[in-house]
């Protein structure tokens, strides 16, 4: 009878063990997600403010039709790039340019302007993924992501 309560345990261990190890990869790609989704949600967050910025006059504070206006810039679109606190690691976070926003979620760079357009580079660093996406006057597409490319040691 002992020896088979000592299996019985053993057997027990293996499932629980296992458990644990399917129920960490399951958190672990749900926090990968959660990342990707609130990338996603701020590129649209960002490309909806832009383009309602674009179209309002310059006197009302507006880009009057063009995204190549130096005005354009994170703080006149109101996307919540201001000085905030990483609610994990207690890490300050702030935005480095007017071009450059930093938040809880990624890290989002305006890398090309003209008058009709501006392509958005977006970084979900949990997700390790790289959004590219050009923003228009009325229409915006997010895209495939990419891996973020990893930096040179050279």
């Amino acid at each position: 009878m002992g020896q088979q309560q000592l299996l019985l345990v053993i057997l027990v261990t293996i499932i629980v063990g296992i458990a644990t190890v399917v129920a960490l990869n399951i958190f672990g790609s749900s926090a990968e997600q959660a990342n990707e989704d609130a990338v996603r949600q701020d590129i649209a967050t960002i490309a909806a403010q832009a383009q309602g910025w674009i179209i309002k006059p310059t006197v009302l504070g507006g880009g009057g039709g063009d995204f190549s206006d130096p005005a354009f810039d994170f703080n006149n679109i109101s996307f919540g790039c201001r000085e905030d606190v990483n609610q994990t690691t207690g890490e300050r976070i702030i935005r480095t340019t007017a071009d450059v926003c930093t938040n809880a979620n990624g890290r989002y760079e305006v890398t090309a302007r003209t008058a009709d357009s501006f392509t958005l580079q977006a970084d979900a660093p949990t997700a390790g993924l790289r959004f590219t996406t050009t923003v228009r006057r009325n229409v915006f597409d997010i895209g495939t992501p990419i891996a973020i490319p990893s930096a040179s040691t050279d």
